[in-house]
C-alpha cells in the first residue's frame, strides 16, 4: 500500500493530535480489540486483560510509542519496525489478522476521541498508515 505525500501529512497531523495520548487511545482500542474480537485474547495468556490493568497499560504503550515512531519514519517503515516485524514473526508467532483488527480499533478510538478532526480524507490515510505498518509487521511471515 502506498501511502501519499497527501496521506503522510494527513498521518502527520493526526498523530500529532495524539500526542502523549498514544498509550491510552492504545489501552482504549487494546481494550475495544478483546471485547470485540475475543480470541485475540490468546496471544496474552499472562496478562490481567481486566479494564485499566497495568499490563495492558504497558503493552499500549509500546504500541503507541512504535506508532509514533513509524510516523517519524513513514519513509523507511521496513526499518523502523524491522526488530518488532522479526518479534512478532518468530517469538510470539502472532496472527496477521491481529495487526488488522487493531488497526480497526485504533481508527475507532481515534474518531470517537476527535470527531472533529475524523473527516473520510484522515481516517483514509490512517487507514492506509496502519495498512502499511501491518504489511511490514507480517513481512517476516513469508
Amino acid at each position: 500500500m502506498v501511502v501519499s505525500p497527501h496521506n503522510k501529512s494527513k498521518v502527520k497531523a493526526a498523530w500529532g493530535k495524539v500526542g502523549s495520548s498514544a498509550g491510552d487511545y492504545g489501552a482504549e482500542a487494546l481494550e475495544r480489540m478483546f471485547r470485540s474480537f475475543p480470541t485475540t485474547k490468546t496471544y496474552f495468556p499472562r496478562f490481567d486483560l481486566s479494564h485499566g490493568s497495568a499490563q495492558v497499560k504497558g503493552h499500549s504503550k509500546k504500541v503507541g510509542d512504535t506508532l509514533t515512531n513509524a510516523v517519524a519514519h513513514m519513509d523507511n517503515l521496513p526499518g523502523a519496525l524491522s526488530a518488532l516485524s522479526d518479534l512478532h514473526a518468530y517469538k510470539l508467532c502472532v496472527d496477521p489478522v491481529n495487526f488488522k483488527l487493531l488497526s480497526h480499533c485504533l481508527l475507532v478510538t481515534l474518531a470517537s476521541h476527535h470527531p472533529s478532526d475524523f473527516n473520510p480524507a484522515t481516517h483514509a490515510s490512517l487507514d492506509k498508515f496502519f495498512a502499511s505498518v501491518s504489511t511490514v509487521l507480517t513481512s517476516q511471515y513469508r
